[in-house]
């Protein structure tokens, strides 16, 4: 039976709202500025807006053990909205949504899954925590990481 996971993840950046849509909505370079993502595989581009796109993520966190999963952009809202579909070891929505206010950006990310590997969801109710934990430090690591990217102040992440 899978477990759900529900994430809500904010990064605040001293950073006009375009570069970081940029840096976000260019999923093959992640590995190159987030730690964490081991390898993002563009299997379909999508659209010329990138609705459509279809690409196999692998993930590897502080804990043993890597999460592969297939990601279908649905809805891409330039420069505020990016939505898509997982499927693999993680099923389920994540949602970016992007604001600008004087300069400073705030990337907000929603993250609704569940687990479909059966040692994962055997060891959920122990290790629920555990798995928190490290769903927060890949996210505080690309929090880390765009600000680096960007060259500018992550403000905020949590």
């Amino acid at each position: 039976m899978a477990v759900e996971y529900r994430f809500l993840t904010t990064w605040l950046l001293e950073s006009p709202r375009e570069p970081v849509w940029e840096a976000v909505f260019d999923q093959k370079s992640w590995p190159s500025w987030w730690r964490g993502v081991e390898d993002v595989v563009e299997l379909d581009p999508g659209d010329a807006h990138g609705v459509g796109s279809h690409s196999r993520l692998t993930w590897r966190s502080k804990l043993p053990y890597d999460l592969v999963f297939e990601a279908h952009t649905e809805a891409v809202a330039r420069p505020h909205l990016i939505e898509a579909r997982a499927e693999g070891e993680l099923t389920g929505l994540g949602r970016w949504r992007l604001f600008e206010q004087g300069g400073v950006t705030a990337v907000l990310y929603e993250w609704h899954v569940a687990t479909s590997k059966p040692w994962m969801n055997a060891l959920a109710p122990a290790l629920r925590p555990a798995f928190e934990w490290n769903h927060n430090w890949v996210m505080r690591n690309g929090g880390l990481g765009i600000a680096a990217l960007l060259d500018c102040r992550l403000l905020a992440a949590d």
